[in-house]
């Protein structure tokens, strides 16, 4: 046992654990088989969380270099949480960076250097009496997770050090320990050789973040247990091969397998291994995870129960057929998210609690996969994928991004691992350390060799580690696609923000291996559009196998402005430099675990059941590997103009992988000529699940149709206006209405219903919104910046005004200087009950860039407040994502409105929009009504230039008005990735084609 400490292990690349024993199974183990059948917590562990003393240092020249020797005083010293961060606790520098090494610009050195002088030490003090229940047994010290190095002390003596973050780090400290009060110390370094290893796209933090537990081991104990479900060619028969490794070579083991339902199963007695024979199992997979239960029974020499292990097994098979990824013999499609272990106030310190809302959230959401990016999470996070079906992508902890790509340019001059011989023990050892703790777990399929860390024969080397270990999965690396001298590595093509065409070229040239992205649809800020495009290409395509969202939660923290105000921040927020701002906000679920209206359009697309309506049957296309849909209700709806008029509910059994056909059975007489009609079918739970209640509806389909020719809208209004056309303004007057139009301003600038004022601003074509994340991404503002000036400034051209009986048209021309050819009319014809039917055009002019938006914009008050849509919704969406919207009428107000995408930003639209409604607490206001063609709409508490001039939601100005914009079209959200990836181009505004769009305003 080494007993010297140095701090040159910190730099030291094949120093990364000393003292730590052997990484093992993540079992659990209990005294008796009562005990294990209730899963009560073990007997012979004891949680050391809580708060700890503890002394922050800037460098290790600076720590208290002696704090754990016996007779030092911390007395005078704070406290820290444990589990947590130093930073999120007021300790050091937060900082967000994504690619670059942290001290990028600060320090120049080259691994496995680490700066002296910038090397936050965290010392820890913590006391501790054993339980009784461990007397005269050994006793060990359990760390879940620390970053990035440690030391640890007992009683004054060393007991190890360790390196990997996101792995246990344990220490036998028998020797160590006396009766009553001990004292454990543990310093803690951001800066090791480890730190080269973690370049992860998070948030750089250190301390102690995860569970630190003591455990005792009985006389008799299974130090590591290895259970094996594997099934027979015809996937009717399985088998469990057990080997463990035990303390002791005498004594024995009886194994007994139990049901769900307590019911044995299988039994036999084995020494250290052995297998059990299980006839037709029922298997395990995300759409059913039947778990079944091994007991381990040890028995010392005296036939003495010692131990009980529980050990949950799924009986499942993984494999290529004919290059086709197959999961108990039938092609598995991944409908995955990255995952990130984050919260806003504890960083990636979470409780069982988050993790439980995030596995029900995917459940919900239709997910069935996740990859731990970049990382391997908590124990407890697989035993929830086990339980509740989710299949996992177990990455280990290793990303070297730095040190190969540079400002997005691949540029390997220096790279670690690479080849270097040093590196690849470490590197191993964190390969090692995943497997053998997470081994057990059948929710995990693939194991991954890290992320973004080039390739080369260090990683080669960890491949074939896995796959010697491990037959019953198979291995990933998305890093070969940038060095194919090492395609070995990874069983499958796996690549990040690859474009639909290029996935395509892929897949039509005979391609070696099945395809996934582990990496696509960069749902950073209001994103996510042209996510189809991906799915559609699932049943295409044999051999692609789906992808993974980057990514699944926001990497936002809590912060106070300087008025004390909460909000969440990003990087750049707590003045690290370098960072990548808000890079780190790419999630479907904000930071605060609430749903963003991205994952509509995920739960939508991610569907196993397609529905396909029409105004006389739904076709049921079961896209589910092992689910027959009777499980479900199914309940068709028809609406007329958006109410419900008619609710049916039926079973249809529908086999996976095949179609069925229901024909709906409509009362007589039941459709009415031009009218507007929309049906919905859908599928929901029959019997409550883990994750939802009873009624929980996983999937739909609709179809809108007309019965005839729908008539437009229009006004036949009758009565008298009077007409005043004087120097400046031109007056429409009516009953309880009055009407000004400026030819000064060149617009209506008056809209008087009962006496009330309805414009604030006058309504201006709007052809800019504020740039999303993609768009800045995408440089908009470079390439179609004119539009934002010619949406600020405008020359009234022309004015006329035309008077009929029944209505009187005033029509606006506009000129931009963008371009002399360019010219906007803006027509609005008022009726005698007060409403007016605003028609714009836009005449098309060659040269421009593609325009954001086609819109008129106005403001009215701002009590005007309560929006009722009859639209497509309920959440926001845009051309590019309204796969999953619902036709139908749906409330919410104008605050609700603003989605909560921390950098400010365009939000809150509505395609499909037939009508609008904005009034105030009384029921008072005006309806906006399409015409010809369904409008986009937005009602926001700011304009487009108040949201670009935000960098955060706190920073926008007190709110004065409702802003309405009323829009022919607007461009997608776009997402192939959120750098420069353009909207697809049947999602973009040609500035040289003609648009023309139109509306009706009137009084509620």
């Amino acid at each position: 046992m080494t007993k010297n400490p140095t701090l040159k292990w910190l730099e030291d690349p094949t120093v990364f654990a000393v003292n730590r024993i052997p990484a093992h199974s993540d079992h659990y183990y209990y005294e008796t088989i009562e005990e294990a059948k209730r899963l009560d917590s073990m007997m012979l562990r004891h949680l050391l969380n809580g708060s700890w003393k503890f002394h922050y240092s800037i460098n290790p020249k600076m720590r208290p270099e002696k704090f754990y020797e016996m007779d030092f005083d911390c007395s005078s010293w704070g406290t820290i949480t444990v589990p947590g961060h130093m930073q999120m606790q007021g300790h050091g520098q937060m900082q967000y960076v994504n690619t670059m090494y942290p001290w990028d610009g600060h320090h120049d050195i080259r691994p496995p250097e680490i700066p002296k002088e910038d090397n936050p030490t965290g010392s820890y003090v913590t006391y501790f009496a054993c339980p009784e229940s461990m007397n005269n047994k050994p006793v060990f010290l359990s760390f879940q997770g620390v970053e990035t190095a440690f030391y640890v002390w007992v009683n004054g003596e060393f007991a190890g050090y360790s390196e990997d973050s996101f792995t246990p780090s344990e220490f036998e400290i028998t020797p160590f320990l006396k009766e009553g009060e001990n004292k454990l110390a543990v310093e803690v370094y951001q800066r090791s050789t480890g730190a080269w290893l973690e370049d992860q796209d998070f948030w750089r933090f250190s301390g102690i973040f995860r569970d630190v537990y003591l455990y005792a081991t009985p006389e008799f104990h299974a130090i590591d247990v290895k259970v094996d479900a594997t099934l027979d060619d015809t996937y009717m028969n399985g088998t469990i091969a057990i080997d463990l490794k035990l303390s002791s070579t005498s004594g024995y083991v009886k194994a007994m397998l139990e049901d769900k339902n307590g019911k044995k199963i299988s039994e036999e007695v084995l020494s250290q291994s052995g297998k059990l024979e299980v006839d037709h199992p029922l298997l395990w997979s995300a759409e059913d995870p039947y778990l079944y239960t091994l007991y381990l029974q040890l028995f010392n020499e005296k036939d003495e129960l010692i131990e009980v292990i529980p050990q949950k097994v799924g009986f499942r098979r993984f494999e290529l057929i004919n290059k086709v990824m197959c999961l108990n013999g039938k092609r598995i499609v991944f409908k995955g998210v990255n995952r990130h272990e984050f919260h806003h106030r504890k960083g990636r310190a979470i409780s069982k609690e988050e993790m439980l809302w995030d596995i029900q959230t995917l459940k919900r959401n239709n997910i069935n996969a996740v990859r731990t990016s970049h990382y391997p999470n908590q124990s407890y996070w697989y035993e929830l994928c086990d339980e509740y079906g989710v299949y996992v992508i177990d990455e280990m902890n290793l990303e070297t991004h730095g040190s190969w790509q540079k400002m997005g340019a691949v540029e390997p001059s220096w790279n670690i691992p690479g080849n270097n011989a040093e590196w690849l023990p470490i590197v191993m050892d964190r390969a090692v350390s995943m497997y053998e703790r997470d081994k057990n777990h059948p929710s995990i399929l693939i194991w991954s060799c890290g992320n973004e860390s080039y390739a080369g024969e260090v990683i080669l080397e960890v491949s074939k580690y896995f796959k010697h270990m491990d037959s019953s999965r198979l291995v990933h690396y998305e890093g070969v696609f940038h060095n194919r001298d090492y395609d070995e590595i990874s069983d499958m093509e796996s690549r990040m923000y690859a474009k639909p065409a290029d996935i395509e070229k892929y897949l039509v040239e005979n391609p070696e291996k099945p395809y996934i992205s582990c990496e696509y649809m960069h749902a950073m800020g209001n994103s996510l559009g042209g996510m189809y495009k991906y799915t559609e290409l699932e049943q295409k395509y044999e051999l692609y196998q789906g992808g993974f969202i980057w990514d699944y939660m926001d990497q936002a923290v809590v912060k106070k402005n300087r008025y004390g105000q909460e909000f969440l921040a990003y990087g750049g927020d707590f003045d690290d430099r370098p960072t990548d701002y808000g890079f780190c906000t790419n999630g479907i679920v904000y930071a605060n675990r609430e749903l963003s209206p991205k994952m509509q359009e995920v739960k939508y697309l991610y569907q196993d059941f397609k529905l396909t309506v029409d105004q006389n049957s739904v076709v049921l296309k079961n896209e589910s590997l092992f689910t027959n849909t009777e499980e479900y209700l199914l309940e068709y709806r028809l609406y007329l103009e958006g109410k419900e008029v008619f609710l049916n509910t039926a079973i249809i059994v529908v086999l996976p992988g095949q179609e069925g056909k229901l024909a709906f059975n409509w009362p007589e007489s039941m459709f009415k000529e031009h009218e507007e009609y929309s049906i919905i079918a859908s599928l929901h739970l029959k019997e409550s699940k883990e994750w939802a209640e009873k009624g929980y509806e996983i999937a739909f389909g609709q179809t809108v149709f007309t019965v005839g020719e729908k008539e437009a809208k229009a006004q036949s209004a009758t009565g008298k206006m009077r007409v005043v056309e004087g120097d400046v303004n031109i007056g429409v007057h009516g009953n309880d209405f009055s009407i000004m139009f400026s030819k000064q301003v060149g617009s209506l600038i008056s809209l008087k219903l009962g006496g009330r004022e309805i414009i604030n601003l006058p309504p201006a074509p709007l052809f800019w919104r504020a740039t999303t994340d993609n768009d800045r991404g995408f440089q908009q503002h470079f390439t179609s910046g004119m539009w934002l000036a010619a949406s600020l400034a405008r020359k009234c051209t022309n004015i006329e005004l035309h008077q009929e009986e029944a209505f009187v048209k005033v029509e606006f021309a506009y000129q931009f200087s963008i371009h002399p050819e360019l010219e906007v009319k803006i027509a609005y014809i008022v009726f005698a009950d007060g409403s007016i039917s605003v028609k714009t055009v836009y005449n098309g002019v060659d040269d421009l860039p593609q325009l954001p938006i086609f819109a008129v914009s106005f403001k009215i008050p701002a009590e005007y407040q309560q929006l009722e849509w009859y639209a497509n919704g309920p959440e926001e969406n845009y051309s590019d994502r309204a796969k999953g919207t619902k036709l139908g009428i749906f409330k919410n107000t104008v605050e609700e409105n603003i989605s909560g995408y921390l950098m400010p930003q365009e939000s809150g639209n509505r395609t499909g929009v037939r009508r609008l409604t904005v009034t105030n607490a009384e029921g008072v206001g005006i309806e906006i009504l399409s015409i010809k063609e369904p409008l986009e709409c937005n009602a926001s508490p700011y304009t487009a230039f108040e949201l670009e001039s935000a960098n955060h939601l706190y920073e926008l100005p007190p709110v004065h008005n409702t802003v309405l914009t009323i829009a022919g079209k607007q461009m997608g959200v776009g997402g192939d990735d959120s750098w420069g990836a353009p909207v697809h181009q049947e999602h973009v505004i040609d500035s040289n084609q003609h648009l023309e769009f139109e509306f009706l305003l009137k009084r509620v």
